[in-house]
């Protein structure tokens, strides 16, 4: 049987997480150890913060799981929102990382510390490309098939390269400040840890108000239902349409559309005129269903408006 639109989707998606999930996993064990070993507070809240993805994308990956259900009795709109629900976990996720490191590294400073070990650059630019390259690709993965929890998730990989790019900075002064005897150069590591953890919590302030503003059943503007209300208007019998709203519901959309018909057509007519126009706007797989009122069209109402 031929794949449809909506399993190909699934699969794409679900390999998007599966590569966040795995490249998170190296990448935070390989920061993790090197910190450890090179004494580089810097970078081992970075491979915290690459730990914190790996929840991300598996919370993802459940996500995806979920929205492929079809509709049920509970959920007759499908179960679409449950990306968004994820981008939300995603997103809480995100801030409180950022808060924990940012106490730690604001605590650092009231503890004896060391100059980290030049190991730690090394880890850190490698970290920075690998990282780069996950975002470019899940956010074009993410926008191809309008995943919400997927374009969090990618750019919670490109918060990781901006605190990864911030504790190269610090890690690097703090070894220049070792080596020319300029100590308080050294406190350069954790104060890139709080600058790390200070982009951390606003990347998930930002896209968790995103993510909620979606989940109360958000309506597409006017510019963005263009399409579809001229495709409503060209169907035959139609004379004109009253209203369209479209609601998100995570990576398809819900259309309550009310069009105007002849008046003095029957029922069985006026019903098949709109099974027409359901049919058209659902055509492209973005519409996952269409609710239609038919009104009997006055051209005494519409002399007025």
């Amino acid at each position: 049987m031929a794949e449809t639109e909506q399993d190909i989707r699934y699969k794409k998606v679900r390999f998007g997480a599966w590569v966040g999930i795995i490249g998170n996993v190296v990448l935070a064990l390989l920061k993790g150890i090197i910190g450890v070993v090179a004494d580089s507070r810097a970078l081992v809240a970075d491979a915290v913060h690459s730990a914190s993805d790996v929840v991300g994308s598996v919370a993802v990956l459940i996500g995806v799981r979920a929205a492929k259900l079809p509709p049920d009795q509970d959920h007759p709109y499908g179960h679409g929102k449950a990306e968004t629900v994820t981008a939300i976990i995603v997103a809480v996720l995100l801030f409180f990382v950022g808060l924990e490191i940012a106490i730690s590294a604001v605590q650092s400073f009231f503890e004896p510390i060391a100059v980290p070990g030049t190991i730690a650059i090394y880890a850190v630019i490698f970290s920075i490309i690998i990282k780069e390259l996950m975002f470019r690709y899940k956010i074009f993965l993410g926008k191809k098939y309008r995943s919400e929890a997927l374009v969090t998730d990618a750019w919670h990989h490109r918060s990781d390269v901006f605190s990864s790019f911030a504790a190269l900075i610090g890690i690097g002064a703090a070894i220049v400040g070792g080596n020319i005897g300029i100590d308080w150069l050294i406190y350069m590591d954790p104060a890139a840890g709080i600058m790390v953890a200070l982009l951390i919590m606003k990347m998930g302030w930002k896209l968790g108000g995103e993510a909620i503003h979606n989940t109360l059943d958000h309506v597409l503007h006017k510019e963005d239902t263009e399409d579809m209300l001229e495709q409503a208007e060209a169907v035959e019998g139609v004379l004109k349409v009253d209203e369209l709203l479209a609601r998100e519901h995570g990576h398809y959309v819900i259309v309550d559309i009310k069009i105007a018909v002849h008046p003095l057509i029957t029922v069985e007519e006026g019903h098949a005129i709109g099974k027409l126009v359901k049919k058209v706007l659902m055509e492209d797989g973005y519409v996952q269903d269409v609710r239609v009122h038919i009104n009997p069209f006055s051209r005494e109402e519409n002399d007025d408006s």
